[in-house]
């Protein structure tokens, strides 16, 4: 239980500092990584929703921790995929830093990544695309970048996914319908959320998870 040390996760800053045991608390209560259902191989997903990361408040270290002893132990030892949803990922909310992003990678058995046979990554920004075409090869390492899949509508995630073995937030649900409405979103001609001013990218920081906060 938080109690005084509550975070608030629509905070521009830091409102506390957790113990890496309440870090480990939050991301469970959150529930931002799930091992649901198969893809049309049969294969394992591993589900990643990344609105849910609380940026701004959990350590690469607790991350790493978290993973290694909640998450990749229901993967047993068979190939699995990854479905990444980038649904609703704001610059300066929980956009994890390219610094946190490798350290975590780097921390995945290699077993593990080698057993990874593609990422989805559903509703991908323009930003996102330019920042993994010029940065990716760098932070996903052992041939991950030439697994990645952008995936610009959940019709087309289907075609990969069985649709009734994963559950999909509502607010993902609300945003595919939003760009069928609006489809110059895809192409960064229209944004989906308020602009902001953006802060020089910085490579490190206590928390390690602040840099490149301009990409969405």
């Amino acid at each position: 239980m938080l109690r005084a040390k509550e975070v608030n996760m629509n905070a521009r800053t830091p409102t506390t500092v957790l113990s890496q045991s309440e870090q480990e608390k939050l991301l469970e209560k959150l529930g931002m990584f799930k091992i649901q259902g198969r893809d049309k191989r049969g294969r394992k997903l591993l589900c990643i929703i990344g609105k849910l990361f609380p940026a701004k408040h959990v350590s690469v270290e607790a991350l790493k921790k978290y993973l290694e002893e909640k998450i990749l132990p229901g993967l047993d030892e068979r190939p699995f995929v990854v479905v990444y949803l980038h649904t609703g990922v704001q610059r300066r909310e929980n956009f994890p830093g390219i610094s946190a992003l490798r350290s975590i990678y780097d921390a995945i058995p290699i077993n593990v990544k080698d057993r990874i046979e593609a990422v989805y990554f559903l509703h991908p920004g323009l930003q996102s695309r330019l920042f993994l075409a010029t940065f990716g090869r760098l932070v996903l390492r052992r041939g991950l970048y030439w697994k990645l899949k952008y995936v610009s509508r959940l019709e087309f995630l289907w075609e990969h996914v069985r649709r009734n073995e994963i559950e999909i937030p509502e607010f993902v649900s609300d945003h595919d319908e939003e760009l069928e409405s609006r489809p110059m979103m895809n192409y960064g001609l229209e944004s989906d959320h308020p602009r902001s001013a953006c802060s020089a990218p910085v490579v490190d920081s206590p928390f390690s998870v602040y840099s490149m906060r301009c990409i969405a």
